[in-house]
């Protein structure tokens, strides 16, 4: 247990050495973002409609062009099995922004980590399964466009994938959830 706040102290030590070492330009951002997410394939034998999915992230840039960022994300899609299948949970992960020569318009790049879990729904609303949380992946690309003061438009790709078994008491399901999905977002810088 010593060991882990060592880990954490440091950490948070680290954070603020450079953001004294840094400029003092602003370092913090909230992002929200939504788009259409397309299924790579099925999920434990069900075939799933193009869905929708929204994120609200908070961005902490350690270096120039290098950050953090964290938050959390919702996606639902409805299958043929006319079952709603909706995902929710955490993501945090590295971010990368630089932008493009004698441009004000930056590219990012992101990879992260989520902590989510699947429910299942029927006709109704009703939570018929739920996965339980764990861990998956995230990979995303865009384009970051000032569109004035703080704020800007965010753009971009996602790469989505998430691996829970659904336990029902009489069977257990393996889910798959990968989707890539073309999103768009604004962005406040503060």
């Amino acid at each position: 247990m010593k060991t882990q706040w060592l880990i954490i102290t440091l950490f948070f030590a680290l954070i603020l050495i450079n953001a004294q070492a840094q400029d003092n330009g602003s370092r913090w951002s909230f992002e929200l973002n939504g788009g259409a997410g397309f299924p790579m394939q099925e999920l434990g034998g069900t075939e799933l409609e193009t869905g929708l999915n929204l994120e609200a992230t908070l961005h902490y840039r350690l270096l120039q062009h290098t950050g953090l960022y964290a938050g959390w994300g919702w996606a639902h899609f409805a299958g043929n099995d006319q079952l709603d299948y909706e995902e929710t949970g955490y993501v945090m992960g590295l971010t990368f922004e630089h932008p493009f020569p004698q441009s004000a318009i930056r590219y990012y790049l992101r990879a992260g980590a989520l902590y989510n879990h699947l429910e299942v729904e029927d006709n109704s609303g009703e939570i018929i399964g739920d996965t339980g949380h764990g861990w998956g992946i995230q990979a995303a690309a865009g384009v970051n466009i000032p569109i004035g003061g703080k704020w800007s438009l965010t753009p971009g790709v996602k790469f989505h994938a998430l691996n829970r078994d659904l336990d029902t008491g009489a069977t257990v399901t393996g889910l798959d959830l990968r989707y890539l999905s073309a999103r768009v977002g604004i962005r406040k810088t503060f």
